[in-house]
């Protein structure tokens, strides 16, 4: 028999960030208290341009205009060119009327009722990325609480509870309470004494009594103490009927199951708990929000063709995608927050371990996929009032709107959010077998699934033209080779964007390298 060794917290970190990438990576460290909040002290005080000093800056995602917005205050003359018809990036919300076109020709238009939509990129703020809800202050963006956490959600693996949904509370109070038993069973047996002394032991027993709501015997049993954390099958009532009755607990190897387990330990990750924030009617307030600030800055539908620089300056072809005509716009500066898989395809006229740096990063991929339902049925028939449902299937997850509770009519609800192997395997579907595969998914969790859809939009970032991917995916030794060589000013030219950071696939990663690429290119231009 093979023994087995635990792999140390290095290895373990090693192994998340290959397999999963740098968020994966950034989650795995805040879950193990590796990682600390963002950087961010406060907007850069950038000021005194030389006279006539000028700055292009390639894309109008949230990095890009933050950098022309600094820049601009700073005294720069700046220009944005953005490939899109919108301001936003992935920053940016569906809604009625909308059309999402994918490479390989797939169209869809988009049909929710008027005020409802689906942000198919971020779509949660975590209250630690300040730089972000500092921005979103200045410029004057709502926000409204996003709720994470639902007790009342479900959580569904098809290995446990016979493939049957549980409630998230139920399952989470079960896991904490069988374990609270078999901890204090083991202290009580002296199991733990080379490891605590007798003081320490005593407390940790009573610590286990109260927090698995044990008996008298030490025994995580179904009872009315209990179920007043899970829940009761008959609650409490008024009058000659009013007496409650305790509910089942589960077995152990059911809350063992790792989707379970998984599940709980998910809103212990530093970026996923429980305060976070999104902007009141949709993702997309946060970049309209931004662009107000640079109004007749930016010039939208051009597609960048080439990034030349030169001694005194650089150069941007560029090609309107509406008419097809050429132009150049030419700068002392150039802040580029092109993605990398289409920076790649882009001649860009810089040092040779600038340009292997900017082929050499993968980007991962997500689908999501947003189902307008004819009435709000998870609130009015099952009391789930936003949050998310876990499941082992390649959906991932069901998230339900953290907004418009009890309203009458149609809703939104994210039907899917694959990440992973199962994001390109949805991207190699139509978006028509997207759909289906969501609501057949979904009707695990909800028998009235099928019967209350209306339409949907499918959204494979694989698949979008402008970006061939969702976020980048560093490993360790990519990051080794290829970061600094990324993020450093070459003569001209300095790449910012999420993929210029630590922080992984959010829009304070976007943000944090935006501001510590401006902070650089004014100290060198300054210096010049």
């Amino acid at each position: 028999m093979t023994e087995f060794t635990a792999p140390s917290r290095r290895q373990l970190l090693t192994a998340i960030g290959k397999a999963g990438g740098a968020a994966a990576l950034y989650h795995a460290m805040t879950a193990l208290g590796h990682a600390a909040p963002t950087q961010f002290n406060g907007p850069p005080k950038l000021s005194g341009a030389r006279k006539g000093a000028s700055v292009v800056v390639l894309g109008a995602g949230l990095a890009g205009m933050l950098a022309a917005y600094e820049l601009s205050k700073a005294g720069y003359s700046v220009q944005v060119i953005e490939y899109q018809n919108r301001p936003g990036g992935r920053n940016y919300s569906l809604r009625g009327g909308d059309v999402v076109k994918e490479v390989g020709g797939a169209i869809q238009q988009v049909k929710f009722a008027p005020g409802n939509y689906l942000n198919p990129g971020p779509w949660r703020i975590p209250y630690h990325h300040q730089a972000l809800l500092h921005y979103c202050q200045e410029f004057g963006v709502a926000l409204e609480p996003f709720v994470q956490l639902n007790y009342n959600g479900y959580v569904h693996s098809d290995k446990a509870f016979g493939g049957k949904p549980q409630r998230y509370g139920e399952v989470a109070t079960d896991f904490k309470g069988h374990i609270a038993e078999l901890l204090a069973k083991a202290a009580n047996k002296n199991a733990l004494d080379d490891t605590i002394n007798k003081e320490d032991r005593d407390k940790l027993v009573e610590a286990m009594r109260g927090w698995g709501v044990l008996d008298k015997d030490m025994a995580y049993k179904s009872s009315l103490k209990v179920s007043a954390q899970r829940g009761f099958d008959r609650p409490p009532g008024g009058g000659v009927g009013g007496a409650p009755t305790p509910s089942d607990i589960f077995g152990l190897d059911d809350v063992l199951d790792p989707r379970m387990w998984q599940t709980i330990s998910f809103y212990f990750n530093n970026v996923m708990q429980t305060t976070m924030f999104q902007p009141v009617g949709g993702m997309d307030m946060i970049g309209k929000g931004f662009a107000k600030q640079l109004t007749g800055k930016i010039r939208y539908s051009s597609k960048v063709t080439k990034i030349a620089q030169g001694d005194s300056g650089v150069t941007i072809s560029y090609e309107d995608t509406a008419t097809g005509a050429k132009g150049e716009a030419k700068a002392d500066w150039c802040v580029c927050t092109i993605p990398l898989p289409i920076l790649s395809q882009i001649e860009v006229q810089a040092s040779a371990p600038m340009q292997t740096a900017i082929k050499s990063v993968p980007y991962h991929s997500s689908c999501k996929i947003g189902l307008e339902m004819k009435r709000r049925f998870w609130e009015e028939d099952e009391q789930i009032y936003g949050g998310h449902s876990f499941t082992s299937q390649s959906i991932s997850q069901l998230s339900y709107p953290s907004s418009g509770f009890f309203k009458k009519g149609p809703a939104v609800v994210l039907g899917a959010y694959a990440g992973g192997a199962a994001a390109f395997q949805f991207g190699g579907m139509t978006p028509e077998e997207r759909i289906e595969e969501a609501l057949k998914q979904g009707s695990v969790f909800h028998k009235q699934y099928r019967a209350e859809y209306s339409n949907g939009v499918a959204v494979a970032w694989s698949r979008l033209p402008w970006i061939l991917g969702c976020a980048s995916s560093w490993t360790d030794d990519i990051r080794k080779t290829h970061y600094q060589n990324l993020v450093g000013i070459d003569g001209r030219v300095v790449l910012a964007g999420e993929h210029a950071s630590y922080v992984g696939a959010w829009m304070e990663a976007a943000l944090l390298s935006s501001l510590d690429a401006v902070t650089r290119l004014h100290q060198r231009a300054q210096a010049a």
